[in-house]
């Protein structure tokens, strides 16, 4: 692994210069420059504090880069189906729950409602595919058709509900891991 090039990458990305990276950790241009050509080691300490600055975590500066996947086929998908409940769950991406977004492909049968959700600092996004839903959020109801999409935090308590006279397909996207 070449620490100095992923600590530059980050920097440029961040559009700082070396002189700025280094104001920022209490670091010389000069022990920033050799970082980044792989000329000297920061310590741990060094490192965490730099990683900070260029905002971004040790795990994720430390993932393999060549490992981490981008396309995912439907063989990688989980499906998750509750007959009582009425509802077909598609978890697009493995181990989407470690993730920043949850991608899910959500089908809803005639009269059926997904599971209520306490409030969170969660933000979802639903899109419907086909078929009409209400969203209970709250107090208040909003209604989405086929083609329409639906943005909320997820302060307050939530459900869906499927209104269309046959089954409802949707793609819910949420943050925070909660579906």
């Amino acid at each position: 692994m070449q620490i100095g090039a992923k600590i530059k990458r980050l920097r440029l990305k961040n559009g700082l210069t070396q002189e700025e990276l280094g104001e920022r950790t209490d670091l010389s241009k000069g022990f920033i420059s050799q970082l980044e050509r792989d000329m000297n080691s920061p310590s741990i300490e060094t490192l965490f504090s730099l990683l900070e600055v260029l905002g971004t975590s040790p795990k994720e500066f430390f993932d393999d880069e060549e490992d981490m996947k981008v396309v995912y086929s439907a063989e990688d998908h989980t499906v998750h189906i509750d007959e009582d409940a009425g509802y077909e769950i598609d978890w697009l991406i493995p181990t989407s729950n470690k993730k920043e977004m949850e991608p899910v492909y959500l089908t809803l049968r005639e009269k059926s409602q997904f599971r209520a959700f306490e409030p969170s600092l969660a933000e979802t996004f639903i899109y419907v595919i086909e078929g009409k839903i209400r969203l209970i959020l709250g107090e208040n109801e909003y209604f989405a058709r086929t083609g329409d999409s639906i943005y909320y935090s997820a302060s307050h308590s939530h459900r869906v509900v499927n209104e269309h006279a046959g089954k409802s397909e949707l793609i819910v996207v949420a943050t925070h891991s909660y579906l």
